[in-house]
């Protein structure tokens, strides 16, 4: 009998933990979120390539080179520990979106929506339908995710200017565990991008990719 509990325990693990918690020998892959609404999701397709490279090359890590696509209603989303969301538009999440949303973030997931403009507001309502019991708040410049390899004493940096305003990071914090992170009026995502699509200063291209590194940073340990 004890031998069939411990066989169904590790069948259970198996089936139910996320491959990125596996310690398999694949590499781990960050996301895409594909939602709906009419946004473009798919802006800034060098980004996320970029950072990956960025991260691999100066923290070390072992990501696949290519993020994965997936949409917020898929248990596949249970498959990467981080997803980045973008765009200038409308966002829609379904009642079952939301819900495998909340489940995967509570589960240790972590979402971080970029803003490019024009996602605020609707992130900011479909927001409310996976966490109705909390507000998006500003983090301090002391959190730690302004303070991993690299060090942003003034917190998130401005990257690409809007409606000048100034840059903003807004969290929200599960038993002391940050699961959603809103970058607003900074635009890492057009950082992150190759130098050639908006001609931004290295300068500005380095801290973009050096606050991304530190972001990936703070999800693998925390």
């Amino acid at each position: 009998m004890e031998n069939l509990l411990r066989i169904a325990l590790i069948v259970a693990l198996f089936l139910f933990l996320p491959r990125w918690m596996w310690g398999q020998e694949t590499k781990t892959r960050i996301a895409l979120l594909k939602y709906k609404g009419g946004g473009d999701w798919y802006a800034n397709p060098t980004a996320l390539p970029n950072l990956i490279r960025f991260c691999n090359e100066n923290l070390k890590t072992g990501l696949a080179p290519e993020p994965a696509t997936v949409e917020p209603g898929s248990r596949e989303i249970f498959n990467y520990p981080y997803l980045h969301m973008t765009g200038h538009g409308n966002v829609v999440f379904t009642p079952v979106e939301a819900k495998n949303l909340r489940d995967y973030l509570l589960a240790g997931g972590f979402l971080h929506a970029d803003d490019n403009y024009g996602l605020e507001q609707p992130f900011r309502r479909e927001l409310k339908k996976i966490f109705p019991e909390d507000e998006l708040t500003e983090l301090p410049w002391d959190h730690p995710i302004f303070n991993q390899k690299y060090t942003f004493t003034k917190g998130l940096p401005k990257i690409h200017e809007h409606d000048n305003k100034r840059p903003q990071a807004f969290g929200i914090v599960k038993e002391g565990r940050l699961v959603v992170l809103f970058t607003y009026e900074t635009d890492l995502g057009d950082g992150w991008e190759d130098p050639e699509v908006h001609n931004d200063p290295e300068t500005k291209r380095l801290d973009a990719l050096r606050m991304g590194a530190n972001i990936i940073s703070y999800i693998f340990r925390n």
